[in-house]
């Protein structure tokens, strides 16, 4: 075990994984844990957040698992109150929780365009709308949110929510950054590329456009300038560094963790 977050408690939204296997939350809930920290993993699935915990926990760490929609203030303020009541602070705020629906603004619903901006974008405002007053009053804090480097340009799919979404999640990230600076509050994004998660495995959009998982696969690996996908640990090991003291002067960044996929022109 590690001590980079020793004894810090950590507020993690989306901590479950949509399937089998590891998703980013969920890595970087275990991965805080094995730094020492107190974790408290919230999903929307209490089965995915005790699964979460138990992982923690079996480690000989400690953790909490919560059950919250984040689309709903009323569920992410108890989580909120409950992570207090359980620890009595916060030191880290980790958003996690995002999906994507296929769709540009003809064929998109407005009904699935408004729930892909409360999931991505909604949320992160209601849980810094209840945990920065905590922070501020602590005199200081890290929160850390889970953006895409689709929130930089357009790809090859009609995800006209989520690209949208995501780059309103960091311009929000950065308005947070700033008003916060001067209170010990630093907030950063990390920028996901080609990511091998349950949540892609799962995605029946992707599916139906690659026309198999094999395809799948082979398509997004050929895609990375690395030759392959990366995984949820990569991302897990940027969220431990960011919200760690190593990066106690980073604030307002827009981190991509992709293998160098934004850096292309093409």
């Amino acid at each position: 075990m590690g001590e980079r977050l020793l004894d810090r408690v950590a507020l993690v939204f989306g901590a479950g994984s949509s399937g089998p296997g590891w998703g980013n939350g969920k890595a970087t809930a275990v991965s805080f844990a094995r730094e020492g920290a107190k974790v408290v993993a919230v999903d929307i699935s209490m089965e995915a957040a005790e699964e979460t915990a138990g992982l923690i926990t079996e480690e000989g760490g400690q953790a909490l698992a919560l059950e919250a929609d984040v689309t709903k203030p009323d569920s992410v303020q108890a989580a909120v109150a409950q992570t207090m009541a359980a620890f009595g602070r916060i030191d880290v705020l980790h958003n996690n929780v995002g999906i994507g629906n296929f769709g540009g603004p003809v064929d998109l619903p407005f009904e699935e365009w408004s729930h892909v901006i409360d999931v991505n974008l909604s949320s992160v405002f209601l849980a810094c709308k209840y945990v920065l007053p905590i922070m501020a009053e602590q005199g200081g804090g890290v929160i850390i949110n889970i953006s895409s480097i689709a929130s930089l340009g357009v790809g090859m799919f009609p995800y006209s929510a989520y690209y949208a979404s995501k780059a309103g999640l960091n311009h929000l990230t950065r308005a947070v950054a700033i008003e916060y600076a001067d209170k010990g509050i630093r907030a950063n994004a990390i920028l996901p590329g080609l990511i091998d998660t349950p949540m892609v495995r799962g995605s029946t959009d992707m599916l139906e456009h690659y026309g198999s998982m094999e395809e799948l696969e082979a398509a997004r690996h050929a895609a990375s300038p690395t030759g392959r996908m990366g995984e949820a640990w990569d991302i897990a090991a940027a969220a431990v560094f960011l919200a760690s003291d190593e990066a106690k002067y980073i604030n307002g960044v827009m981190l991509p963790v992709d293998g160098g996929l934004s850096c292309r022109l093409r």
